[in-house]
Order: C-alpha cells, then sequence, then structure tokens
C-alpha cells in the first residue's frame, strides 16, 4: 500500500447511492497515514450518516456553512487552508453543475472555492444523466481549472441501467489519489532530527548553554513533515511552537538528548544532527544553589556524549547528516569534521550569521564535493537541504501495511 504519511486529506461526500463506499475510502486513507475530514452535503447525508464518518476518520463531520461550533474551531477558510488534497466522491451530476459555475452555496462548494490545494473528482450517476450534454460540458469546465477527474466506471447501477457512470472502487481511487503525492522523495520516510541547545546544570539555578534558537532545525522538521515524512524533533530548551504534524521530545541536557536519539533510532531513516549540543559540562553538580562569597570560582567541565558519533557508529545506522556552525574557514572545518565523522553529509555554516537569525547560507558538503546553498530564509533553505538529503536515501521503502 502507498505511503500517505502526514498527508491531509478533505474528502467531500454528496448526495448519491456511491456514497456508502466512502466508508471504505476513508479506512484506506487512514490506514495509508493520512489525515482524513470529512465534509458533507444535505443530500449526501441521506445515504450515509455523519456518525458513520466520524468514527472511521476520527475527526468530527462537518455539514453546514453556518455552523458556529464548527467554524470556531476550524473554520472553512482555515480548513480550504488545511488540506493536502479536496476529494469530491461521489462527485453528483448536482455538483458538477454548481462548481462549473462557481456556485458557493454550502460548504462544500465554498470550500472548493476557497482552497488552493489539488482538486479530485469522482463522479457517480445514472448513466443518461452522465451522457447528457449538460454534464459534459460540466466536465469540459472542472477540467479546464485542473481538477483530477477519476472515472466514472462502466457496469451495473442502483436504478437497473447498465453503462458508465459508476463511482470507481475505493481501492483505485485511493490508488489514483496517492498517485498524485508520488513525486514526494520524503513520502512515509522517518526523519529523526535533534534541534536547539542544551543545557548543562552547574547547580539547581545555573546552566551552561549557548545562543542556538533552534529555528534551523524547526524549518526543517516544518518542511519534512510538509513533504510527507514522518518527522520526530528532539529538541532542547527553545521558545519555539512545535510544527505541525511533527513528534516533538523535550530534553535539557546533551545526555538526556542522547538517550532520546538511541531510544529512537532504529526505524529512522535519516539522523540530522542539527542541535548545538554542548561540547562540555560540569564534572558535579551541586545539590543547593552556589553563594556568591568569592571574587573568582572554578568548574571542572569534562567533554559530554558526541551523540552524531554514536549514531554513525551504528550498524546498520540511518543517513548521517551533520551541521558545523563555524566562527573561521567554514568550508575546510566542515569537511574535516564531515571526514573526522564519518557522516554521509554536512552542512557548513557561519555561526555568527546563524544563531538566532531567520536567514541563513550553508555550503553541503559530501565526498563527491559542494554545493553552495545562497543565503535564504530558513525555511527555504530547509527545502534545499531536504532536496538533498533525498537524493542519498535509498530508492526504496516499505509502506505500512
Amino acid at each position: 500500500m502507498p505511503t500517505l504519511t502526514n498527508k491531509r486529506i478533505l474528502l467531500g461526500i454528496t448526495g448519491g447511492i456511491a456514497a456508502y463506499k466512502c466508508a471504505e475510502l476513508s479506512r484506506l486513507f487512514t490506514r495509508a497515514g493520512a489525515e482524513v475530514r470529512v465534509v458533507m452535503t444535505r443530500a449526501a447525508q441521506e445515504f450515509v450518516t455523519p456518525l458513520t464518518m466520524q468514527a472511521l476518520t476520527g475527526n468530527r463531520v462537518l455539514m453546514d456553512l453556518l455552523d458556529f461550533e464548527a467554524e470556531a474551531a476550524m473554520g472553512h477558510i482555515e480548513l480550504a487552508r488545511w488540506a493536502d488534497l479536496v476529494l469530491v466522491a461521489p462527485a453528483s451530476a448536482d455538483f458538477l453543475a454548481r462548481t462549473a459555475h462557481g456556485r458557493a452555496d454550502d460548504l462544500l462548494s465554498t470550500l472548493i472555492l476557497a482552497t488552493s490545494a489539488p482538486i479530485a473528482i469522482a463522479p457517480a450517476m445514472n448513466q443518461g444523466m452522465w451522457s447528457d450534454p449538460g454534464t459534459r460540458q460540466n466536465l469540459d469546465e472542472v477540467r479546464g481549472r485542473g481538477y483530477h477527474v477519476f472515472g466514472p466506471a462502466e457496469g451495473d447501477q442502483a436504478c437497473g441501467d447498465v453503462g458508465p457512470g459508476r463511482m470507481v472502487e475505493p481501492a483505485d481511487l485511493f490508488a489514483s489519489c496517492a498517485e498524485l503525492f508520488s513525486g514526494e522523495p520524503l513520502a512515509g520516510r522517518h526523519l529523526l532530527i535533534t534541534g536547539g541547545p542544551t543545557r548543562e546544570a552547574i547547580d539547581p539555578v545555573r546552566f551552561l548553554s549557548n545562543h542556538s534558537s533552534g529555528k534551523m532545525a524547526y524549518a526543517l522538521a516544518a518542511e519534512a513533515a510538509a513533504a510527507g515524512a514522518r518527522v520526530t524533533l528532539i529538541s532542547g530548551p527553545v521558545s519555539l511552537p512545535t510544527p505541525d504534524r511533527v513528534t516533538r521530545i523535550d530534553v535539557t541536557s546533551a545526555e538526556d538528548m542522547l538517550a532520546a536519539t538511541m531510544e529512537r533510532i532504529a526505524d529512522a531513516d535519516a539522523f540530522i544532527g542539527v542541535a548545538a549540543v554542548a561540547d562540555y559540562r560540569p564534572a558535579n553538580q551541586t545539590a543547593g544553589k552556589i553563594k556568591k562569597d568569592k571574587a573568582s570560582m572554578a568548574i571542572d567541565l569534562v567533554r559530554n556524549p558526541d551523540i552524531i558519533s554514536e549514531v554513525a557508529g551504528l550498524n546498520p545506522r540511518p543517513l548521517v547528516v551533520g551541521f558545523a556552525a563555524e566562527t573561521e574557514d567554514v568550508t575546510a572545518n566542515g569537511r574535516e569534521k564531515l571526514e573526522r565523522k564519518q557522516l554521509d553529509l554536512l552542512f557548513a555554516n557561519n555561526a555568527t550569521e546563524t544563531f538566532n537569525s531567520d536567514e541563513v547560507a550553508a555550503t553541503a558538503i559530501s565526498a563527491e564535493g559542494e554545493v553552495e546553498i545562497p543565503r535564504a530564509r530558513k525555511e527555504a533553505v530547509a527545502r534545499k537541504m531536504l532536496e538533498l538529503i533525498a537524493e542519498r536515501l535509498p530508492v526504496s521503502v516499505e509502506a505500512p501495511a
């Protein structure tokens, strides 16, 4: 089964006997890792109950455009932005007619106009209605807008007729929708990312740390999730919201981060070590607050574990990607780190231009050479980084059963 990890499918159900097939269709989407939200027209509710679709998707079914409770939770415009794909199945002749003329008189038709996501329809109607010139004209109109049209199939119809007009079967419709996402190289991959600083306690109120904001790691996590990857973000202390569709694990110290990494590394396709892990920690943490009663104080420091080296030393191991924030000889120091730690890929940048900044430039360093990534917002740079990472992942990936 193809994977649709993290994909958001907005399923619009219109009135027709084929609506019963949406129960199986929803099950296929959720089994493939997608999140499904359902919008039903009034006519659709005569053929399949909202409670059924809610039970299968785990989300409240939306039915009315002017539903104040629904608007407070996820308004129709927000829902239109939420979707990665809008699928209308079955798409009745009435739906085709209203959509072709840009109507917005119910929730589903309003969402169709408001969304920027791809739109797919699965027509289902009597063979005579399907053959009518008006329906054909309406179909040409929606195709001209770039809608994907799946079906209809031919065969026996509920009315007793035989011919074209049956909604395609759920398995075939699912496969057609999955194909729309097939060009995404990170779909279904598990990326384990570390980000932010670590804090190494001196006493209960003081710690050693650095200026890392975590913005680069969080941008990578957000962009990877949007590209269909399953993302686990192990984060040091930062003031950033968790990216949408990302599993976040909060840690404090380098030892905490290492433990969290090793607990989750077994099924990772790639490990991306973006965190600015403190190189040293106090040898001893005092139980009580150190009093300010001396002109100076000395702290004995010991080396922290090198997380990325620990991961690179595993056998088998995932693709290992490192970061090097340098203040001088950025490329040369980055290549030395790549070779010393036996990494597959490393992104080097200037630390003074990176920490707490929304923009960054980087040099991608590998055994094959170097690629310059021009300065841009971290989200744009993250997308380029992920392209380079995806190129190094194995071609095949086992989809979830």
